[in-house]
């Protein structure tokens, strides 16, 4: 989107993803560092997919409530953050890598502040179903949609043959002259 015209059409959907990820970032702080009156307590769990063996455990209605639950907390961030960058032209393994990294980070500093809450413990597995959630929701969203907005940006023409051709090949036009102007001698 950078490198085309309409500025402004940039700037709101920029602009629009920047409140939407305020938003969702501010969501997930309530929902995560609030204290939680609770009788116990328990350990924080280190060893990663403890949590998870524990967690199918308890059958698999209870499994798919916490793990999903995890997985979804931080998803959004997978579509958000691309959308608040804006850039239509940009490697898909670069974005992914980019994005899932911002929402390791992001699950991380949750995680870190949940260290200071009553109520509230560090899971290793928290941090690895959020990433995974993060990187799994920008992998089924952002391509597709890229993809279309690099579509409609670039209107297609037809030929005479059927096939389509894209603005950048049509014929250029005639060269414009100046007149009265004189050749050098």
């Amino acid at each position: 989107m950078r490198q085309r015209s309409g500025g402004q059409a940039v700037i709101r959907f920029r602009a629009a993803g920047f409140v939407l990820l305020l938003a969702h970032l501010v969501l997930v702080g309530w929902l995560s560092l609030r204290p939680l009156d609770v009788p116990w307590m328990t350990a924080a769990n280190w060893h990663p997919l403890a949590g998870i063996r524990a967690d199918l455990a308890l059958g698999p209605v209870e499994a798919a409530r916490r793990i999903g639950g995890d997985l979804l907390l931080l998803a959004p961030l997978g579509v958000l953050l691309p959308m608040a960058d804006g850039r239509l032209f940009v490697s898909p393994w670069s974005s992914l890598i980019r994005t899932a990294a911002a929402g390791a980070l992001v699950s991380l500093v949750v995680e870190l502040g949940q260290t200071g809450v009553p109520g509230q413990v560090v899971d290793i597995d928290s941090l690895l179903l959020n990433t995974a959630g993060v990187a799994l929701a920008h992998l089924l969203v952002v391509p597709v949609c890229r993809k279309r907005l690099r579509r409609r940006g670039r209107p297609a023409t037809v030929r005479e043959d059927g096939a389509r051709r894209l603005p950048q090949d049509a014929a250029q036009g005639s060269t414009p002259t100046i007149t009265r102007v004189g050749i050098a001698p």
